[in-house]
């Protein structure tokens, strides 16, 4: 039975890696501005992208009615509309294909007896946040359909972090399944705390995308020669500038940047102290928050080329991964 539960963790690992392509096709899509570009949400004919010049042209029509087209593109090409229809449809196709490569494997080792009945709620449970994840990915489309050129960046926060959250929790059942350790569980708040510091930073993440705040203050580490933006808490109430104001979002990012790096190390001091793969997963996690940290850097000195955002946010998506796999380690690994 043993090498049938390590089958069901590689299982959910590929699982965890297509939401991480998800994710990163999301970004692209958003970068290119092709988010909106799909204008209904047909969840089982929408899986067929147009197949005759008729459907195209009936697509683009439906695109030329929203205020994206109407204020920024217009003028826009059949082809031109192809190139940003792609980016969206795959996003969505990833989706749907998500779900089947999740129900039909689960079907398969429950028959088999590798997943425990008592696990099938817990994997119901994830299949419906699968689900429950395509809807707000509608909901958000729908944001910036009647009035707006853009998603907004509430809904699109909310979009990824329920995606995180599933890879979240589909990475810890798979380390479950091949890990399967035995010793007593350890105190786990040091690596917990660090896994929530990064998906909090995400969370900021999306905020600056979905108020295109990247595109301000491309020096560092001043903000166009000042330590705080300019006109911060211009808006009322005063606490809307932490979610409406470009560059406050784009400050806040920054300082909680410097934070988790910092948390990184004391998490790396500690870990080091460990062995085994606890003490590696420590040096991996410092690591990449090392590496991180200075390409969101560079990224902000070059104005945010699609690239680099894209691998920004994928190399993000990665820490966090990392994050989870440490917590894991830390809590059975072996003083």
């Amino acid at each position: 039975m043993k090498p049938m539960r390590k089958a069901v963790g590689l299982w959910l690992l590929s699982i965890a890696g297509v939401i991480l392509a998800m994710v990163t096709i999301g970004g692209l899509t958003r970068l290119t501005g092709s988010g909106l570009s799909i204008t209904e949400w047909k969840p089982i004919m929408g899986a067929l992208p147009p197949l005759s010049d008729a459907a195209w042209a009936d697509a683009f029509a439906k695109y030329q009615r929203i205020p994206q087209y109407i204020i920024e593109n217009r003028g826009m090409t059949l082809d031109g509309f192809k190139d940003i229809f792609w980016w969206e449809w795959t996003h969505r196709f990833l989706g749907r294909a998500l779900g089947v490569l999740f129900a039909v494997p689960f079907l398969f080792f429950a028959w088999k007896g590798a997943i425990r009945k008592s696990d099938w709620p817990r994997m119901a449970l994830l299949f419906v946040l699968g689900g429950f994840q395509g809807f707000l990915g509608w909901w958000m489309v729908q944001s910036g359909l009647e009035t707006r050129v853009s998603v907004s960046q509430y809904r699109l926060a909310i979009h990824l972090g329920a995606a995180l959250i599933l890879l979240i929790a589909i990475l810890w059942v798979a380390l479950e399944y091949l890990r399967d350790l035995k010793a007593p569980p350890r105190d786990t708040r040091r690596a917990f705390g660090f896994v929530a510091m990064v998906y909090v930073q995400m969370l900021l993440g999306a905020l600056v995308a979905g108020l295109h705040a990247g595109l301000l203050y491309n020096t560092w580490p001043d903000m166009d020669g000042r330590v705080f933006p300019e006109g911060a808490f211009s808006a009322s109430p005063w606490w809307i500038n932490f979610f409406e104001n470009p560059g406050l979002a784009q400050f806040d990012h920054r300082m909680l940047a410097y934070a988790t790096f910092a948390f990184a190390f004391w998490v790396f001091a500690n870990g080091v102290r460990l062995k085994g793969w606890a003490r590696k997963s420590a040096k991996i996690l410092a690591a990449i928050t090392t590496f991180q940290v200075g390409l969101g850097i560079v990224t902000l000195l070059m104005q945010a080329p699609e690239g680099m955002a894209a691998f920004h946010q994928i190399t993000a998506a990665l820490l966090l991964c990392v994050a989870v796999w440490h917590a894991y380690e830390l809590r059975y690994s072996k003083a």
